[in-house]
């Protein structure tokens, strides 16, 4: 039996940025706490920006990702670049997150579709969805666990 020599390759990279400024909420207790972290990042961009919030067991900030960006009206994801970051990072549960260029955060049916097969995921490999917060203009925005739709 001749023996061949395995090599593995990884394509995985993750490139670590520290914020200019610390997060002011490192632990999430509250839609109005993942708000104020993903507003941070996201709200003054001009296209919608989905972004993950990835959290370890005691709901802290463990990474920030910016999983996709799209046009100005529509940011399409699929739920493997989401959980692929909350995988690598040892994450327990994420919060999802995306702000309307419009500045206003009422969820679209599409917002709700994505949510609910995010949860589906999440709940099949173990990483669970805790909320999807849509980012509007100031300090507008909606839980779509508060308004009951997760």
């Amino acid at each position: 039996m001749k023996l061949t020599k395995l090599v593995e390759i990884t394509r995985i990279r993750q490139e670590v940025r520290e914020p200019d400024v610390p997060l002011e909420t490192t632990h999430i207790t509250s839609p109005e706490d993942a708000f104020l972290v993903a507003r941070r990042f996201i709200q003054d961009d001009d296209r919608e920006v989905f972004l993950v919030i990835l959290l370890n067991t005691k709901n802290r900030v463990i990474a920030v990702h910016r999983a996709h960006v799209g046009s100005i009206n529509s940011s399409i994801i699929h739920p493997r670049e989401i959980f692929k970051s909350a995988i690598l990072n040892n994450a327990t549960s994420l919060i999802v997150s995306h702000q309307h260029p419009s500045g206003d955060p009422k969820p679209s049916l599409e917002d709700i579709e994505v949510t609910e097969r995010l949860q589906e995921v999440g709940r099949i490999i173990g990483i669970k969805l805790l909320d999807h917060i849509v980012v509007g203009a100031g300090d507008d925005y909606v839980s779509l666990k508060a308004q009951g739709l997760l």
